[in-house]
């Protein structure tokens, strides 16, 4: 499954995140580039890019081997939701129903 986000973020802090938020997660980093990082696990794996779009926005994007909407796929929807909170303090998460 692909997802995508756009972050106020420099692409090192989106990155820097992703290593401390995938960490917890027990997903172990495999390939460690400039603008990319992989991470496999017991809940998949998953690949990160990241990219300078025009302006001052970044362009994160995550592909996961898994289907539908599986636990991994959650999580990186849980991780642009820190990305949000990162790049905004006063956001709060409200759960919408």
């Amino acid at each position: 499954m692909r997802h995508f986000y756009r972050t106020q973020l420099v692409p090192d802090d989106v990155l820097e995140a992703a290593d401390d938020f995938f960490g917890r997660l027990t997903l172990e980093r495999t390939v460690n580039s400039h603008r990319a990082r992989s991470y496999v696990g017991n809940l998949g794996s998953l690949r990160l890019k990241v990219e300078k779009e025009g302006g001052h926005y970044t362009f994160v994007e995550v592909s996961t081997d898994q289907m539908g909407e599986s636990r991994l796929d959650r999580n990186v929807k849980r991780f642009f939701t820190e990305l949000r909170s990162k790049a905004d303090p006063r956001h709060r998460l409200r759960a919408a129903y």
